[in-house]
């Protein structure tokens, strides 16, 4: 048998809390009772006038207009609040999806392992050279790639592990920079940094992934899934 209030342990004033939209005893909705108080009111003020001054029709009109006015606010903002909540369902859903996948998002980490890296480059417009200069711990570089002619968007990137003098560097942690340019011409370029989708984070203020290092990442921050 279902649990009640009482037996629950649940207050009903919490539930009162909990569903603001809920009805009233009278079974009305928080909207209802408005309408309900606002034409009491004006039929108060009806009996009350006096007859040989009567209300204007034109005021009783201007009333009129403003109780559907506030009814339609009420109405629309019911109906934003319920979109807005689908919307946030709707990424919740998409997020979960990405879980366990690589990601490329803003950044210049660079994370080597067993020799191999990805990272990427956001350009705003097409390129005929790239470069990749890539950092130890130190601020030393180690590692200066070209990726030749690129288009608009978004490009992944593989490192192999390799020094500029053939080394094969050590495991760890590195940061990199993009250089771009077109015809002599700087292109304006937005390095990529690889993570992979650990766990998808909702609350009030939206929808965030857990990528690896980086921390939570919002989701417009993510440039390909790969």
């Amino acid at each position: 048998m279902a649990n009640t209030i009482q037996d629950s342990g649940i207050s009903s004033a919490l539930l009162d809390k909990m569903n603001p939209k809920k009805k009233s005893a009278a079974g009305k909705t928080d909207v209802e009772e408005t309408q309900d108080r606002f034409l009491t009111l004006l039929v108060t003020q009806m009996k009350s006038q006096d007859p040989m001054n009567p209300l204007d029709n034109a005021q009783v009109t201007s009333q009129f207009a403003q109780l559907s006015t506030v009814t339609g606010i009420n109405k629309l903002n019911d109906a934003l609040t319920a979109m807005a909540s689908t919307y946030q369902t709707n990424q919740t859903l998409q997020a979960a999806s990405m879980i366990n996948h690589g990601v490329l998002t803003p950044g210049s980490g660079i994370d080597l392992t067993k020799g191999n890296a990805l990272l990427g480059v956001d350009l705003n417009g097409a390129a005929d050279k790239v470069s990749v200069t890539i950092r130890d711990s130190s601020g030393k570089v180690v590692r200066t790639m070209q990726a030749g002619a690129l288009e608009t968007g978004s490009h992944p990137l593989a490192w192999d592990g390799k020094a500029d003098d053939g080394s094969t560097l050590a495991d760890g942690h590195y940061k990199f920079e993009i250089a771009a340019s077109q015809g002599g011409a700087k292109v304006s370029a937005t390095g990529l940094q690889f993570g992979l989708v650990d766990s998808v984070v909702t609350n009030a203020k939206g929808v965030k992934l857990n990528v690896g290092s980086m921390g939570p990442v919002e989701l417009a921050d993510v440039r390909q899934i790969l």
